[in-house]
């Protein structure tokens, strides 16, 4: 089913996870700390890639179209077995891939591990394995698809460097792999959360995200 469609007691229920929780972030207990290790801004000139799977994509995208540095944040499929997936196949669940973001940043004005840090902080609850506030399915999990070994190093450490901390009641189920593919999304679902602010989908789960962004990122947002 489509996140457009979803009947009232989806969204009734989408209320009260919102209510329970931070609305749009983990469970975190005290604000993350900054990644101790970071990919090098010297190390790859120029604009660079990063991919995060963390749910609905309409979410994820929203709040990397507000960072400052990102030039582009393109909602689409990743991880999965099936060459040039469609959204009704991959919200099945049966091609095997994630819904996921690809972003692209300058990373001499935000580097990879501060995208990290906003992918776990605001954008996502890292700690629900195969779903996502009101999704259920491996589409919905919480994934880092590395462009690079040293993305995925640096994704490892921080993940391990979280846990150490308790930063979450919860161990941190993300995965980290290497990027197999990446398949941009049907036209209609780019910057969807923008274009529907009234849905109730998009009010309850994704706007929120957004906020946090800018309440606890305030040198990264940008109000695009």
């Amino acid at each position: 089913m489509s996140h457009a469609s979803r009947p009232l007691v989806a969204v009734a229920a989408a209320v009260l996870i919102a209510t329970a929780r931070f609305a749009g972030a983990g469970p975190a207990v005290s604000p993350l700390p900054p990644p101790a290790i970071d990919v090098p801004a010297s190390s790859s000139p120029g604009l660079q890639t990063a991919v995060f799977a963390g749910g609905c994509f309409w979410g994820v995208e929203a709040v990397f179209r507000h960072v400052k540095g990102v030039s582009s944040a393109v909602s689409g499929y990743a991880g999965g077995t099936v060459k040039a997936p469609d959204y009704e196949s991959v919200s099945s669940g049966a091609t095997g891939h994630a819904e996921s973001v690809k972003v692209v940043y300058d990373p001499a004005t935000v580097s990879y591990g501060q995208l990290l840090r906003v992918f776990f902080a605001v954008a996502h609850d890292p700690t629900q394995l195969n779903r996502q506030g009101p999704d259920r399915g491996t589409q919905y999990r919480s994934a880092i698809f590395a462009t690079s070994p040293d993305q995925a190093r640096v994704a490892k450490a921080y993940i391990e460097q979280l846990d150490r901390a308790k930063a979450y009641p919860r161990p941190i189920v993300t995965e980290v792999v290497a990027l197999p593919a990446f398949y941009e999304a049907e036209a209609y679902h780019q910057d969807y959360a923008a274009r529907h602010p009234t849905q109730p989908y998009i009010a309850i789960n994704d706007l929120p995200k957004v906020d946090h962004l800018r309440e606890q990122f305030p040198a990264l947002y940008a109000a695009k």
